[in-house]
Order: structure tokens, then C-alpha cells, then sequence
């Protein structure tokens, strides 16, 4: 034996490689490879084998590759057992013959072969940005369930799941599991709930199965899958392998149906929150990712930040009133699109590249993901005492530290928007206590942006404030924040901006979605409740039919 690629060991003694393919010549133990890794594996029948000379290959199933084989494709042959999986080195058709309505290639005599052992419980994380949906199905009649596949093995696999599913894990013996990849591939197997853990602030069920009464094709498919999600994620890791190409199941088939994942059965108020939704589910990945350890993933942060700006550009009050949407979403991930958004949105007025507004928003997106590394007392605590408010001030260096690998990223706008967000120019902010000269002009903006998008929201020692209350704070403090940027904002989204909750002189609420250039009121969208955005939002009123509504009475506040 000696060492291949991939922790495959090769096989060169004539004895142990006939014992081996005899394994193949078993229905249902082998199967061809075209195209190295990037091809399906599909169903052959080894009929025949000549030590030193050649193996007879069953094609009839699968003829629609036989043009392929006869144009001399390379392919390898494939089998396994519970602890090994054999594989071919790349080998052609030397011909192809039909007898007795069957099609037989015939194919030289491998001089070698590779095994690898393999754990059956090892299970294939995956990274950041790689997507496979899931559907559960039942057979009680209920609707069925969509979620994100987190880990797969040849034994069972990781899902996360809406917050409702979990009645049904509780309840369920074996479930339908369908997976669905990005380029339309789709596997279904039976499967039984393990163990499920609930995080009710992420309305998210993580949920362990395994997998009940496995086929030799689901095995083989299985398998197939486990080694691509595990070759993906080394090419998309630090230090990627860039002679690896990427794998077909993580590329975005146009013809194929929507993407399937746990947001899919949310209601969003508008098209564009459930857009944004998608964002948010990067960010809330991105958190976990930091939890468990890793780092921000740059190239992942490059393409959501251009998401960003791409439906900013498209329609910027959609989005701006989109960010009151994602009430189903983590606080931190809430908090942190709100401000990307509207700092986004202030600075396009003025003179700033692309590169720099990209690189505003990126940082604002990330700004407070380190929280999700403090202590859970700290998040949740209604009071602080001076050394839990020194353990919370250093959100900042942990994070800071994770970005290291985002090179794109602006060091100075880094700088301004994740490490002195919070500085004040009284001196009184952190971590470093910096004041007046020491602050310039986009710390001084995102303070402001940062202030306003947290106190429109509720935190555990405070309710929501009321715009009109929150310019009014800022404005009174102007040893604190900076005046002129606070006047900005305020020109920029007006008294009532898009997202708020107002309520009119005959007593309707409604949720401003538009305003005119002169900052009045061009479009609300009435509903019975003051929460934020849902389901119970009816008719969207504008013009006439607006200023039947008569004037504004009060504005009200509303956590979103």
C-alpha cells in the first residue's frame, strides 16, 4: 500500500485488488463517476473481471451516458462497505458492445486501487454560505416543515427549524426528510428525531436525526454528499485549495425552484423584508459561526454587503421600511441591519465612493456581533454594575480581533464604525474613552445612526422611545453627540421617517412606508395593531385617500 490524495491509500497487490472488485460485482456495489468529483455517481454492474486484462461493465441502465464513454470520457468506478470506500483510478471504454438488449463497455484492467477508510458517524459540517434546504414531511396531513441542513453523515444529520416545528420533533417517530441543494439535486430518506434543542429569541429549532433503514443507493448517495460538502468547505476555508473546483451541489441551478431554508415559511410584510431576510439569515449564521469559535468570514460579508447595496439602489424606502420587518429575527441581527441601513442611506447623499459605502455598511452590519460572545447574563441584564459593564465594553476587541481576515475592508472606516461606535464626545463612550477632536466626521455620523436605531428599539431596562422623543434627547445633549449630524439625519428622514408607527386625528394607525420630497406623508400602510409589522397590516393608503386620514396625531412607539 502507499499513500493518495484525499486520505485515499493505494492498493497495488494483485490478490487484495481482485478480493476488492469482487465487492463491485455484487448488484448494487458499484457505480461509475464521470468527471472525477463533479458528476453523479451512477448505477454499473461489474460483470466480469480478467486480472491484468480487463473488467466487463453492465451499462444498460445507464446508456444515456454511453456517448460520453465511446468518445473516450474518463470515469472511475466506485463501491463501498460499511468501513471503506473503494474508487478506481480514472479509467476509459476501449469498446462497447449491445447483446441481448444490453449494453456492455469493456474497460482495461485497473493497476491499482484506492481505499479510504471511514468513520460512519463523521459528519460534514457546513461553512458559512453553503445552503441546502430541507422539507419534513409527515403522515398525520399536516403541512410540511422547511429548514437548513447544519451537518450530514452517512447516520443522520443536523437540521435548524422554524420555532413551530417543535410540537412536531416531540410528537414524531419517522418523518419524511427531503434534501434540496442549490443546483436542484434532491435526496429523500426516512428519518427519526433525535434530540432537539429550542432558542426562543432566535425562533430556531436545532434538531438531530437519524436515518432509518438505509438503501445501498442512499448509502451510496449519502456518501457522495458527505464527500462534497467536506471538499467544498476545504475550498472555501482559510488557506482554500484553489485547484479544487467548486462542487456543482453548492451552484445556483436559474431553472431550478426558490431556495428552500426555515425562513421560506415566514410571513414578511413585503417583498422586500423577505429579501432582507435573507441578509439577516447570513448575519444570524455569521453569529453562530462567532459562538462556536470561527472567524468573520470575509468573502461571505463581501457578497451580503453587495446584496445590501443592490436593493438600496433598487428602492431605498422599501428597505429603509423593511428594516421594521424582521421582528422574527435576533435583536443583535435587527439592531444591526437598522443601522447598516440608515447609515447607508445618510452617506449616499454625499461625496463617497462605492468601495467607502460598501465598506460603511459592511462594518455596520458586523458593528455589535461581538456581544454574541459575552456571557449570557450580561445580554439580557436589565442593570450593570461598573465590572460587568468592563466585561460588555469588550465586545469590541472581540470582534475586532475576528475581522482580521477582511482585508477589503477600510482600516479606517473599521475603525470609525466598529471600534468607536460607542465613544462619545464627552469622553463617557468606550472602549476608549476618546472625546471632541479625537472623533471625526463618520465616527461622529455613526454614533448618531447607532444611538437612534437602538433606542427605537426595546432593551431589557427600557421600552422603545418615540422618534420625536429620540431627536428630541439628542439634540439636548449636544456635549454628547454631534449636533450637526443629529440635524442631518433628521433633514435627511424627517419627523415621521419610513418605518414609523403614527397614529391619525380619527384614531387609525399606520405605518409610514413614504414620504414626499418635502418629507410629508406619501404613503401609509393602516393596521389594527401597534407591533411591528406582520401579518395584521391592511390597506396601503396614498394621496387622496390618504389625507382623508386627517392630520398625525402622535407618533407611537413600537420595537421592531
Amino acid at each position: 500500500m502507499s499513500g493518495a490524495e484525499d486520505g485515499y491509500v493505494r492498493v497495488t497487490a494483485p490478490a487484495e485488488m481482485e478480493g476488492m472488485l469482487e465487492r463491485l460485482s455484487q448488484p448494487g456495489g458499484a457505480s461509475l463517476q464521470l468527471d472525477a468529483e463533479q458528476s453523479r455517481p451512477l448505477p454499473v454492474l461489474v460483470v466480469e473481471q480478467l486480472p491484468g486484462e480487463h473488467l466487463l461493465l453492465d451499462l444498460t441502465s445507464i446508456r444515456e451516458v454511453a456517448a460520453d464513454l465511446k468518445r473516450g470520457g474518463a470515469f472511475r468506478l466506485l463501491g463501498q462497505t460499511r468501513d471503506q470506500v473503494l474508487r478506481t483510478p480514472p479509467l476509459v471504454i476501449e469498446a462497447l458492445k449491445e447483446q441481448k438488449g444490453k449494453l456492455f463497455g469493456v474497460c482495461p484492467y485497473p493497476t491499482s486501487l484506492e481505499v479510504l477508510q471511514r468513520r460512519a458517524s463523521f459528519r460534514a459540517r457546513l461553512r458559512l454560505g453553503m445552503e441546502v434546504g430541507a422539507i419534513l414531511r409527515n403522515s398525520s396531513g399536516l403541512a410540511p416543515l422547511q429548514g437548513d441542513l447544519k451537518d450530514l453523515s452517512l447516520e443522520g444529520c443536523l437540521l435548524e427549524l422554524p420555532l413551530s416545528a417543535a410540537p412536531l420533533l416531540a410528537e414524531a417517530d419517522l418523518l419524511e426528510l427531503e434534501l434540496c441543494f442549490l443546483n436542484g439535486a434532491r435526496f429523500s430518506i426516512r428519518a427519526q428525531p433525535r434530540h432537539s434543542q429550542a432558542d426562543a429569541e432566535r425562533r430556531a429549532v436545532r434538531a438531530g436525526f437519524r436515518f432509518v433503514a438505509t438503501s445501498g443507493e442512499q448509502e451510496r448517495q449519502l456518501w457522495h454528499y458527505v464527500r462534497e460538502i467536506e471538499r467544498e468547505s476545504v475550498r472555501q476555508g482559510e488557506g482554500s485549495d484553489s485547484s479544487l473546483l467548486p462542487s456543482l451541489l453548492f451552484q445556483t441551478d436559474p431553472s431550478a425552484p426558490p431556495p428552500v431554508s426555515r425562513r421560506n415559511v415566514v410571513h414578511y410584510a413585503t417583498p422586500m423584508a423577505k429579501r432582507l431576510a435573507r441578509i439577516a439569515g447570513y448575519l444570524d449564521a455569521q453569529l453562530l459561526e462567532l459562538e462556536e469559535g470561527g472567524r468573520l468570514d470575509s468573502v461571505q460579508l463581501s457578497r451580503f454587503t453587495d446584496r445590501l447595496l443592490g436593493l438600496h439602489s433598487e428602492d431605498r424606502e422599501a428597505l429603509l421600511f423593511a428594516t421594521c420587518c424582521l421582528h422574527d429575527e435576533p435583536p443583535l441581527i435587527r439592531h444591526a441591519l437598522g443601522v447598516a441601513v440608515h447609515l447607508l442611506d445618510l452617506a449616499s447623499t454625499g461625496p463617497l465612493p462605492r468601495d467607502a459605502l460598501k465598506a460603511l455598511a459592511a462594518s455596520a452590519m458586523v458593528h455589535d456581533l461581538g456581544k454574541a460572545l459575552l456571557p449570557d447574563e450580561l445580554k439580557h441584564a436589565a442593570s450593570l454594575d461598573d465590572d460587568q459593564k468592563a466585561v460588555l465594553h469588550g465586545h469590541v476587541a472581540l470582534l475586532r480581533e475576528r475581522l482580521s481576515g477582511c482585508h477589503w475592508l477600510a482600516p479606517g472606516v473599521v475603525e470609525a464604525v466598529v471600534v468607536r461606535i460607542n465613544e462619545r464626545l464627552d469622553g463617557s463612550g468606550y472602549p476608549q474613552g476618546l472625546s471632541g477632536g479625537e472623533l471625526g466626521e463618520l465616527n461622529r455620523l455613526a454614533s448618531v445612526v447607532d444611538v437612534i436605531e437602538a433606542m427605537k428599539r426595546d432593551r431589557p431596562d427600557r421600552p422603545a422611545w418615540k422618534v420625536s422623543d429620540i431627536y428630541r434627547h439628542l439634540l439636548s445633549h449636544p456635549r454628547q453627540f454631534d449636533t450637526r449630524w443629529v440635524k442631518r439625519y433628521l433633514k435627511r428622514f424627517g419627523v415621521t421617517p419610513v418605518g414609523s408607527l403614527v397614529r391619525f386625528s380619527g384614531g387609525e394607525l399606520g405605518w409610514v412606508q413614504r414620504l414626499d420630497g418635502m418629507g410629508r406623508l406619501a404613503q401609509v400602510q393602516l393596521t389594527e395593531q401597534a407591533q411591528a409589522p406582520g401579518e395584521s397590516l391592511g390597506e396601503i393608503l396614498s394621496g387622496e385617500r390618504l389625507s382623508r386620514l386627517g392630520e398625525v396625531a402622535e407618533g407611537v412607539a413600537v420595537s421592531c
